[in-house]
């Protein structure tokens, strides 16, 4: 475990480019092997759209990076935070800190941008993608990087996480990010039972359905525990079924066109349809 820590201490970022790269082409060539969807799209033509918005993150991400190590050096030195507090064995310790940066993050960050209706709007261009896969992972407004960013920070000091845990837990929230949207299978038992730690790609599929009430569940990245236990947690019998996008923003000059992409938080804001009635056969509760 010490070798494991003191590996992402002073991991150079051209190793964690070099990892999340490759998470990227191994994800991509299972959606030509295993699909889950039969792509009907221009593949290649998305990947290049959305590798934009990665550009965008990657600037903003660099441009943040000294203050999440700031945080994380000053949470380290004042002792604060839930590493900090639990006498735990140095695995179950890391272990901690993980979920708790997973947890406010990715989860507590994303269940806002939902509820709060302009922070919606940067979020939104991550949901406009109405071909879930791989590269959707990369679709974020440079705008949400930032509300993203803040969360990083406000996690660290929740979780007293040394940079050495804030580096494991974004190589592994990249990793699942990247599982967790591409366009492939696994079986259908295997990932209902892993879905009960982990975020599978059929549970985060039905958060990418064009309407309400399945576009505000299934809210986190790397452990599906937080839409358990705060019952945001849906499950679909066949996600095939699914319908990619957000019914506000359905044509395609508004979906698949960067300008627009880019300007739609600064657009009039644009209530969502009222979801049709959810059939009790069709979503099963987070008991189920």
């Amino acid at each position: 475990m010490d070798a494991f820590i003191a590996f992402f201490q002073d991991i150079p970022s051209s190793w964690r480019t070099l990892i999340l790269a490759g998470g990227v082409v191994v994800f991509w060539v299972l959606e030509g092997v295993v699909p889950l969807f039969s792509p009907s799209y221009r593949r290649y033509r998305h990947a290049v759209l959305n590798a934009v918005f990665t550009l965008t993150t990657m600037v903003v991400n660099f441009s943040l990076a000294f203050l999440i190590v700031k945080s994380a050096d000053l949470a380290t030195s004042l002792e604060i935070g839930v590493m900090h507090w639990i006498d735990a064995p140095l695995w179950l310790s890391v272990l901690l800190g993980v979920m708790v940066l997973d947890l406010v993050s990715a989860w507590l960050i994303h269940l806002i941008e939902h509820k709060v209706a302009w922070m919606w709007k940067f979020h939104l261009i991550h949901h406009t993608d109405t071909y879930v896969d791989v590269t959707t992972a990369l679709r974020h407004h440079p705008g949400e990087s930032l509300f993203r960013a803040a969360f990083t920070m406000l996690a660290i000091f929740v979780a007293g996480a040394p940079i050495a845990v804030v580096f494991i837990y974004q190589t592994f929230s990249a990793l699942f990010s990247q599982f967790n949207h591409a366009n492939f299978r696994l079986p259908r038992s295997v990932d209902r039972v892993l879905s009960w730690v982990i975020v599978t790609p059929d549970m985060h599929k039905v958060h990418h359905h064009y309407q309400q009430p399945l576009t505000d569940t299934n809210y986190g990245n790397i452990f599906s525990i937080w839409d358990r236990l705060f019952r945001t947690f849906a499950w679909v019998r066949d996600p095939k079924k699914l319908v990619y996008g957000v019914d506000t923003h359905m044509q395609e000059h508004e979906h698949n066109d960067v300008r627009n992409l880019m300007a739609i938080p600064f657009q009039p804001y644009r209530r969502r349809m009222d979801p049709p009635p959810v059939e009790e056969q069709d979503v099963l509760n987070p008991d189920a």
